[in-house]
């Protein structure tokens, strides 16, 4: 679920809120940036909650509607195709998903439910759901292509969810696009026969990325003072002033994971770093960052500093 980009913005967000030097005892951040990337996890369950807990709501309204004191026929033999969508009705049963719910202490929408009515009644008015409640009986396909609309075109860009989980959680805010992006995945995805663990996916791809993670922050906190010094050379001309400070932490970093990790491609570094800046810096920050990247890379090169290991890693 997590890529190297999204562990690139989370060790940036811990050393731009450290307070220490390169010999303080940085096991708190440490510790916060290990939670901050787990937490990803609970707001992964969340989101696929809410889909089960729309599927739960539809269930009640149907038998709201039968028990009318003045139902008409349509009201007593409602359409019952979003309640028994297989999809849901899978995701409703799963094992594994209902222990994660509860190892993971998801219990938000019991707590706000009208958070549910909010998308459940977004969902009611939508011309998707009209077309798709036009019959009565679908196909697993039909019924998953229903919720993969659903989620990308009522659940995921709705302000007042996205409001809601700013508020539970302030790093939910970068890491809805991630999470989001992961379950659409999933959703396109899972087949009738998926087993249950296929909607428990690994938050880190494997034990490597939860290394970097660790590595790049630890490396960049203990390297700091070399690493300013780096910046300041390459920087004389600059007031120093005017340099954001998260370009700062992006230089850092940047240097850091040229110098220190062997098989990340010199690319791969220079362009994450650049695309990282144009979404959290300045509007320039990424010109500036990419002129100090460029010379050092264009030295290291020549002093063989770059110890690349693979090939096309240049």
């Amino acid at each position: 679920m997590l890529n190297r980009r999204h562990i690139r913005i989370k060790v940036m967000q811990t050393i731009y809120a450290y307070k220490g030097g390169e010999g303080g005892d940085f096991k708190a951040d440490q510790t916060f940036l290990l939670r901050s990337i787990e937490n990803m996890y609970n707001l992964y369950l969340l989101q696929v909650s809410l889909l089960i807990k729309l599927q739960e709501r539809s269930e009640d309204f149907v038998m709201k509607t039968q028990q009318k004191q003045l139902a008409t026929s349509d009201d007593k033999n409602p359409n019952k195709k979003f309640s028994n969508n297989e999809l849901l009705v899978a995701l409703k049963s799963n094992i594994r998903l209902k222990d994660a719910f509860e190892d993971h202490k998801i219990t938000n929408w019991e707590l706000d439910s009208e958070y549910v009515d909010v998308i459940f009644k977004n969902m009611l008015a939508s011309d998707l759901y009209a077309e798709y409640m036009q019959t009565r009986t679908s196909t697993f396909a039909e019924d998953k292509n229903f919720i993969v609309d659903l989620f990308k075109d009522i659940i995921a860009p709705n302000d007042k969810l996205y409001d809601y989980l700013e508020d539970q959680s302030l790093t939910w805010t970068d890491d809805l696009p991630v999470v989001n992006t992961a379950i659409l995945k999933l959703l396109r995805k899972v087949k009738p026969s998926s087993p249950d663990a296929f909607f428990l996916p690994k938050l880190f791809k494997d034990e490597d990325d939860r290394a970097y993670a660790l590595d790049l922050f630890k490396k960049t906190i203990l390297k700091q003072n070399s690493l300013n010094e780096t910046i300041a050379e390459k920087t004389q001309n600059w007031d120093a002033d005017r340099i954001a400070n998260i370009d700062t932490v992006l230089l850092q970093m940047a240097i850091c994971e040229l110098t220190n990790f062997p098989s990340i491609p010199v690319k791969v570094t220079i362009n994450e770093y650049l695309e990282i800046a144009k979404e959290y810096s300045t509007p320039k920050s990424s010109v500036f960052i990419n002129g100090i990247l460029d010379k050092l890379v264009k030295e290291y090169s020549e002093a063989e500093k770059l110890n690349k290991v693979g090939r096309g890693l240049m």
